[in-house]
């Protein structure tokens, strides 16, 4: 075992939220993330600017320090001095414009990482495109978003890519070396089919399901094509089949969707997620743009629910690997596939198996992890020879001293005078 092993480390990350699990795939993600580190000796100190809600994960729990810090305030700075990370982990590029500037002044052998999530770039993109009825270009995937992105990529030392497709866009598309770059998806416990096989079976499951965010577009605009296009279709063959949809951030638009006499049920934030997938016998999700991998589709194969989704939905998710289920983005093949994986035990069963080779192959926690903490020392170790390789973010970095410090000296100094 390496000597790194025993030798504690510290960590900083600042959330762009406090992580919730149990509402988003980003929350589960951050936690993933948290365990990895602490598996491996790191003392973590986690921050944020946002206010915390009765659906934050309590990280005290995992004995994390936690702050509550403020935007354009010296305080930062005071704080950062006394964690003295080793690593600083930015949740997401907003955090890394906001706070990358002092990391960079007070901690200057700070390794920095960005976890992108998803590109936001992208997902922006396809849903301009999707509003415009037309397929995304190089004109929609070069916008604002996309350099301040590919900014905060440039000025950190190591960027999590959760997709495959996006690697591959990042280094072809826009030429970003890939010593930036780590592929890193969800991080799964192998799953065994005997565990798939323990949840309920086929004839004790009933209805279909949907479950995501409603604050996040996506997710959205899904319930509202299920609503008006796809369930009418899948109702008119199953008439006593429910669509139940779960999540968290119902607001009164959502709930108004609601009615018992479609089938069209609100269930709004699901308390216990896996309950919900281990007792129903479809899941659908008709995504339209979006980027990034798929929460909700990965907990479907964890937890035996094979579903139907886009060819959106399942980017980057499966390899060239069978889904565990059906793919198509035509509205009435997927409400055909749908009646049909509902009605049919045997391509039920099948879809389920091909779920847990999905989960089990692309998603193996022990694999990733390993090349996630090789990088991350291997950097370390070079750390000098790794920037100095890096012009376009050591430019990047001196331009962003240059203008985002002063202006938020400026704002820190308007701020101080308005007390």
């Amino acid at each position: 075992m390496n000597d790194r092993s025993f030798k504690m480390r510290k960590l900083l990350i600042i959330g762009f939220v406090w992580p919730e699990p149990d509402s988003t795939a980003a929350g589960g993600r951050m936690l993933q993330l948290i365990s990895f580190f602490q598996k491996n000796n790191f003392k973590i100190t986690f921050v944020s600017t946002a206010a915390k809600t009765d659906k934050s994960f309590i990280l005290e729990d995992l004995d994390i320090q936690t702050h509550q810090i403020e935007l354009n305030d010296v305080s930062f700075d005071k704080l950062l001095k006394e964690v003295d990370p080793e690593i600083v982990l930015f949740d997401r590029f907003l955090t890394e414009e906001q706070f990358g500037w002092r990391v960079t002044e007070t901690c200057p052998n700070a390794l920095r990482i960005l976890d992108t999530e998803d590109l936001h770039f992208l997902r922006h993109a396809r849903h301009q495109a999707f509003k415009n009825k037309e397929k995304i270009s190089l004109e929609y995937l070069v916008n604002d978003l996309t350099k301040r992105e590919l900014g905060s990529v440039y000025r950190c030392d190591l960027s999590l890519i959760i997709s495959k497709f996006e690697i591959e866009l990042l280094t072809n598309t826009f030429k970003i070396d890939d010593s930036l770059l780590l592929y890193l998806p969800f991080l799964i416990e192998h799953t065994d089919l005997k565990i798939i096989e323990s949840y309920p079976s086929f004839e004790y499951r009933n209805n279909f399901m949907t479950i995501g965010n409603f604050r996040h577009e996506p997710n959205w605009n899904a319930v509202l094509y299920l609503k008006k296009t796809i369930w009418p279709l899948i109702r008119e063959n199953l008439p006593e089949t429910e669509l139940h949809i779960y999540g968290a951030y119902a607001s009164d638009k959502v709930k108004q969707l609601h009615n018992k006499k479609e089938g069209f049920i609100i269930k709004g934030w699901a308390e216990n997620s896996k309950d919900v997938f281990i007792n129903t016998r479809v899941c659908l999700a008709p995504l339209q743009f979006g980027a990034g991998l798929k929460g909700k589709l990965l907990d479907a194969m964890i937890y035996g629910t094979p579903s139907v989704t886009t060819k959106i939905g399942a980017e980057a998710m499966h390899a060239d690997l069978p889904w565990n289920g059906f793919i198509t983005d035509d509205p009435l093949e997927f409400a055909k596939r749908s009646i049909e994986l509902y009605q049919n035990k045997k391509i039920w069963i099948d879809a389920q198996k091909k779920g847990v080779d999905i989960v089990n192959q692309c998603y193996d926690k022990s694999k990733y992890e390993d090349i996630l903490i090789q990088t991350i020392y291997l950097i370390l170790d070079q750390l000098k020879e790794h920037r100095l390789k890096n012009f376009t973010g050591a430019m990047l970095q001196h331009h962003t001293l240059k203008s985002t410090k002063y202006l938020s000296k400026w704002i820190e100094e308007k701020n101080k005078k308005n007390l």
